[in-house]
């Protein structure tokens, strides 16, 4: 007679599967904090060591290279607001895709934005000794509005 037992679908529990998910959730806010306060140095509580990021820039390979970008991005008087949305999570064990929509506003003090953007970012992330972290971030301009 044939078993009626079923295996679990995974091993890992629900508790773990949401944790793991807020985490990574958590690396987009992070993300828009830094880049918004321009603590660069932050970077490396977001992205591996390794990381690859692919964006209108270009590439940058590695946490030094993405931080000496961010150094040299800023506009003197132009502040960012960097707002994420409907963060989707795919784990892996311990890596996991996610994807996320952007907005991005760009403003000087006491006047409204000057200019906004609507961005999507698909990233790979893995599980690191220090937490989860982007290894992967692809960046594509959806749109941009002047004015």
């Amino acid at each position: 007679m044939p078993s009626t037992d079923v295996a679990p679908a995974s091993s890992v529990s629900p508790a773990l599967l949401a944790s793991d998910r807020l985490d990574i959730t958590d690396l987009f806010a992070r993300l828009a904090n830094l880049l918004d306060e321009r603590a660069h140095d932050d970077a490396r509580d977001v992205f591996a060591a390794d990381a690859v990021v692919h964006g209108r820039a270009g590439e940058l390979h590695g946490i030094e290279e993405i931080v000496a970008f961010l150094r040299q991005s800023p506009i003197e008087g132009v502040e960012t607001q960097h707002v994420h949305g409907d963060v989707l999570v795919h784990l892996d064990g311990d890596r996991a895709t996610a994807t996320a929509n952007q907005l991005v506003y760009f403003w000087r003090e006491g006047e409204p934005p000057h200019q906004q953007s609507g961005l999507r970012t698909h990233c790979t992330a893995v599980r690191t000794d220090a937490g989860w972290r982007f290894d992967g971030m692809r960046i594509t301009v959806a749109w941009i509005r002047q004015g």
